[in-house]
C-alpha cells in the first residue's frame, strides 16, 4: 500500500493533521503525505511506547547515547518499507532537462535554470517546499471527497522568479509567476496559459538582496493589453507553456527525490546512526 494512498483513505474517517512541511513563499494546504496516519503500523508501535519494558524507563541506551524503544524500532522498519515503496514509483532516477538550452543549478530544494540569448541572461529560479498543491478540494461536499478514490499524481507546482539581465545594465528585470491551480492539468486549451505573472519589479544586478523600497507592479489590476506584452517578452526568451510542463516535470521529481532523502535521513536518525 502506498503511503499517500493510505493517507487519502485514513483522511475520509480522521480529521486533518496540522501539515508537516514549511510553506515556501505562499501558505496553501498540502496533500497527505504524513508517516503518521498508518494506522495498521502506528496503532501497534504506539501501544508499545506507552508501555516500558519492565526494568526500563521505556527504553535502552546504547554506546551513541541515544535512547531506543520498541516503538523507534517499529518506527524505523515503518520507513524502511516505506522508502522501498516510494523508490518503486519513483519515475525519474535522475532529473529530467528544459529543453532549450537552459543549464539547471541544484541546491538543496531550491534549482536554477540558466540560459544566455544574444546579450542577455535568463534566469529561472524555484524551491520546492511547499510546491505540491491540494489533492481535494477542502470546500468540496464530503460526497465528492469520497467519490474520489483513485489517487491522483502527486505533482510540484511551485512559485518560481524569471531574471532578464541585459548586458552592460544596472537593473534586473524581475517577474514573479505561478501556477494557477484551476489551469493547472487542464487539456485540450491550446490558447490558455498554464502559468501567470503576478508581480514585476526590477533590482540591482548583482545584489543578492532586493529593496523593498523598489516599485512592485501588481498584475492584479493591469492592463491586459500590458500584461500580454509581458507574456510574449517571456515567450521569446523560452519562458512559455512547453517551458512551464518541463519545470513541473523537473520540480516534481525533484521534489520526489528530497522526499526520499528525508525519509532517509529520518530512519538514520531514529535508528541513531
Amino acid at each position: 500500500m502506498l503511503l499517500a494512498r493510505a493517507l487519502r483513505s485514513a483522511a475520509s474517517f480522521r480529521p486533518a493533521l496540522s501539515p508537516l512541511r514549511s510553506l515556501w513563499s505562499v501558505p496553501q494546504p498540502l496533500p497527505a503525505r504524513s508517516l503518521w496516519q498508518r494506522s495498521d503500523v502506528v496503532v501497534g508501535w504506539r501501544a508499545a511506547l506507552l508501555r516500558p519494558r519492565r526494568g526500563t524507563a521505556g527504553g535502552v541506551s546504547c554506546g551513541c547515547g541515544g535512547l531506543h524503544t520498541e516503538g523507534d524500532k517499529a518506527f524505523a522498519q515503518f520507513l524502511t518499507d516505506e522508502i522501498q515503496e516510494e523508490r518503486k514509483i519513483q519515475k525519474h532516477k535522475a532529473l529530467p532537462k528544459v529543453s532549450g538550452g537552459w543549464e539547471l543549478e541544484v541546491h538543496g530544494t531550491e534549482a536554477r535554470l540558466v540560459r544566455k540569448v544574444a546579450g542577455e541572461k535568463i534566469t529561472v529560479t524555484f524551491n520546492i517546499n511547499n510546491s505540491i498543491p491540494p489533492a481535494v478540494d477542502e470546500d468540496a461536499p464530503e460526497e465528492q471527497k469520497h467519490e474520489e478514490q483513485e489517487e491522483p499524481d502527486i505533482t510540484s507546482t511551485p512559485n518560481f522568479v524569471v531574471e532578464v539581465i541585459k548586458d552592460d545594465t544596472k537593473q534586473t528585470l524581475v517577474l514573479d509567476c505561478h501556477y494557477p491551480e484551476d489551469e493547472v492539468g487542464h487539456e485540450g486549451e491550446e490558447e490558455s496559459d498554464i502559468f501567470t505573472i503576478r508581480e514585476v519589479s526590477f533590482q540591482p544586478t548583482g545584489e543578492s538582496d532586493w529593496k523593498d523600497t523598489n516599485y512592485t507592479l501588481n498584475t492584479d489590476s493591469l492592463d491586459w493589453a500590458l500584461y500580454d506584452h509581458l507574456m510574449d517578452f517571456l515567450a521569446d526568451r523560452g519562458v512559455d507553456n512547453t517551458f512551464a510542463d518541463e519545470l513541473i516535470e523537473l520540480s516534481t521529481a525533484l521534489e520526489h527525490q528530497e522526499y526520499i532523502k528525508f525519509l532517509e535521513d529520518l530512519k538514520s536518525f531514529v535508528k541513531c546512526q
